[in-house]
């Protein structure tokens, strides 16, 4: 998966200083204080392999727990202008 911008970000990630940047990429987020919502995009490989095993993982890089997150399939996850 590759993070992608998107017009609500509002704030940047950077990677921490003692990973490679093929390791890790700067990230772009909403932020609001209470809520940190970033996008992403699979490959076409990553894509056909939720297709056939219906499955994703999320890997956290926290340590010994894992923070309250969600994963949400969308055109968005925000309102739309009308």
């Amino acid at each position: 998966m590759q993070p992608i911008k998107f017009k609500e970000a509002n704030k940047e990630l950077t990677k921490p200083s003692s990973m490679t940047d093929e390791e890790c990429k700067s990230l772009s987020v909403y932020n609001d204080g209470e809520r940190c919502i970033s996008c992403w995009k699979p490959s076409l490989k990553e894509w056909f392999s939720f297709l056939f095993f219906r499955r994703i993982w999320l890997d956290v890089h926290n340590g010994y727990t894992q923070p309250p997150v969600a994963l949400v399939a969308g055109k968005t996850y925000f309102e739309e202008d009308k």
